[in-house]
């Protein structure tokens, strides 16, 4: 695979961002880590496939860690690194206008 470059800081942000699913996912690994069945909770609308993918480009951009535990039954979490709680600390100012500007956002046609 050839590697990516980037016209400016904004486009490489997207690109380890890429879409809607993983923003809710960092999101909700704010508080502590998740196990896989907490996180569907917490991000309502995802099916399971989707955030199996989510998570595995996410553990693979460095976002986040999954950490298996051998006992029965089987547990793994899932948990913030350092990259991904810096990137959850910007995003929160952008959450932060979306709820102030939410009725006039979803007034948009």
């Amino acid at each position: 695979m050839a590697k990516r470059t980037y016209t400016c800081g904004l486009d490489a942000a997207i690109a380890v961002m890429g879409g809607k699913w993983k923003g809710l996912i960092l999101f909700a690994l704010g508080d502590g880590p998740l196990r896989f069945g907490e996180l569907r909770r917490a991000v309502p609308g995802i099916s399971e496939r989707m955030l199996i993918l989510q998570l595995r480009e996410m553990e693979a951009s460095g976002l986040l860690s999954r950490e298996s535990y051998h006992q029965v039954p089987p547990r793994v979490e899932y948990s913030l690194t350092d990259f991904g709680r810096s990137l959850n600390e910007v995003l929160a100012p952008l959450g932060e206008w979306g709820e102030q500007h939410l009725e006039r956002i979803e007034a948009i046609p």
